[in-house]
């Protein structure tokens, strides 16, 4: 529903419809198995790799109540357990690989840049994962490299790049190559695409 929504609000994005619904899939399938979402990029990339994480961790569009046992739980042990069970949600795991300044910062100043966000998926990755990489290029050579160690790691690769195939292209396991080469132009149609992920996960685990 909210993939082709998106295409009637953005038909340019229409050549883009299978790999938007793969990469759906392919996430669902992952929060469905007990793993997790890692996000990563650079610059204003690194800024929707966090947008990501928030629309997953916490409700989006849909109410996101927590489970009665839980809610029963925590209604037990005081005021505070009220509250919480009141106000929590549920939310899908998800962490973004940009939000860590201290590491990012040491493993830039002890080893090198390219390998802040591969050093993380090392110590976070698990079989069953998924890494998606967001890069206008598709050739961002720490999210490339991120990405050959998550394959190595048994994660699931997706990525978000512009319209020219790329290293990124070339290794993940679905690529979603908006129709635009110009780096704020491919941002601009990165939003949509991952809003409409976001809701389409959303509404597979939390609608009625």
């Amino acid at each position: 529903m909210h993939i082709h929504n998106l295409i009637q609000r953005y038909p340019a994005l229409a050549g883009c419809q299978s790999d938007i619904a793969a990469a759906a899939g392919m996430l669902i399938d992952c929060f469905a198995g007990g793993g997790k979402l890692l996000v990563c990029g650079n610059g204003g990339s690194a800024a929707d790799a966090d947008h990501i994480v928030g629309e997953l961790m916490k409700a989006f569009l849909l109410p996101r109540r927590l489970p009665d046992a839980e809610i029963q739980a925590l209604q037990k042990l005081d005021e505070d357990g009220a509250w919480l069970a009141a106000t929590l949600e549920r939310g899908l795991p998800a962490v973004s690989l940009c939000a860590h300044s201290a590491l990012m910062t040491a493993v830039a100043n002890d080893r090198t840049a390219e390998t802040i966000f591969a050093q993380q998926v090392t110590a976070l990755g698990c079989p069953g994962d998924v890494l998606m990489t967001i890069s206008t290029s598709g050739n961002s050579r720490n999210c490339v490299l991120a990405a050959k160690m998550a394959k190595l790691r048994d994660l699931r690769v997706i990525a978000l790049t512009g319209a020219k195939e790329s290293r990124l292209s070339a290794a993940a396991d679905v690529c979603i190559r908006v129709p635009e080469t110009e780096t704020y132009k491919v941002q601009e149609m990165h939003l949509p695409v991952y809003h409409a992920l976001c809701a389409q996960i959303e509404a597979h685990f939390f609608g009625e």
